[in-house]
């Protein structure tokens, strides 16, 4: 948080704890947004393990059907790396080879529910919509 200030004058919410199945995390995101950057802190062995230090792991995107998005990327080649569906989060991770990180697709649903904890008073943010696959 302090590299990202001190570097690009980015403000942060105060970070919160969480927990997904096993695993504790501490979460944060940058303010007022959008865009939004999160930092995330996880124990070894959870999605999030920072035991090997800090890295670039994801990009976030809402999705207007996560199910649908989801299925789109694994079968384009983008394997699922992650899901907290089975935990009740709406989201998922997908790998992508070429910048050693993921995607994450978030339901838009739950859109509401994150800008009141994260960005108090804000509107509401653009879904990624599918496109057909000749566009893309």
């Amino acid at each position: 948080m302090r590299e990202l200030r001190d570097a690009v004058g980015v403000e942060w919410a105060p970070p919160r704890p969480g927990r997904v199945g096993d695993w504790d995390f501490h979460l944060v995101f940058s303010r007022p947004g959008p865009p939004f950057i999160e930092l995330v802190e996880g124990g070894p062995g959870s999605p999030w393990d920072a035991s090997r230090g800090p890295r670039f792991h994801h990009l976030g995107y809402w999705t207007d059907d996560l199910e649908t998005g989801s299925r789109r990327l694994s079968e384009g080649g983008f394997p699922a790396e992650f899901s907290g569906c089975p935990f009740g989060r709406p989201y998922a991770y997908h790998h992508v080879h070429s910048i050693g990180a993921s995607v994450e697709l978030v339901a838009a649903g739950f859109q509401p529910d994150f800008l009141a904890t994260w960005h108090p008073g804000g509107g509401p943010m653009p879904a990624l919509h599918e496109r057909p696959r000749e566009e893309q």
